[in-house]
């Protein structure tokens, strides 16, 4: 599924509400838009990390293959993990979106990114260079979990995520 896929969350929400088995999970709407695109799905790609986006450099300067990156960044408010360098990597190298438990910089350069792109909320202030984290582990995003290989579905209205991807 490509970023012009047509679906709609709220149309996924009302076939799925019923799930009781944790397959089908929605996002909580917290998360502002960024990017230039909003609506976008993919498969997930999970990277985990605190105060240091070394693991996000590491995986939108891959290519993305019309996937979603989802980075638990602990909800901090403190650091930017993603900013305009990294949003034009990700658009470059295909990801079809970035879906960030953190901040984001540079919010007038990610808005000409040609990915969907959410987070928090925006910061000017950068992340450490550690080297620390993860990637392609469960991670919890707003009291959500997500795992690598679920499918990811944004748009205006908000986000799901499913086990699998779902039809449409």
């Amino acid at each position: 599924m490509s970023q012009a896929a047509s679906f709609a969350t709220c149309d996924l929400c009302d076939t799925h509400k019923n799930d009781g088995a944790g397959v089908f999970r929605v996002l909580p709407p917290v998360f502002r838009d960024f990017g230039g695109r909003v609506r976008f799905s993919g498969a997930v790609v999970t990277v985990k990390c605190f105060e240091d986006n070394t693991p996000v450099k590491a995986a939108v300067d891959s290519a993305g293959e019309g996937r979603v990156l989802v980075v638990d960044g602990g909800g901090s408010l403190r650091r930017a993990l993603l900013g305009g360098n990294l949003g034009a990597a990700a658009a470059r190298n295909g990801w079809a979106g970035v879906v960030i438990d953190g901040c984001v910089r540079d919010v007038a350069e990610l808005a000409l990114c040609q990915t969907g792109i959410r987070a928090l909320a925006s910061m000017p202030l950068p992340t450490e260079k550690r080297s620390e984290g993860q990637r392609d582990v469960a991670v919890q995003i707003q009291g959500v979990w997500v795992r690598p290989g679920d499918w990811l579905y944004a748009d205006e209205d908000g986000m799901v995520v499913s086990d699998h991807r779902l039809p449409g």
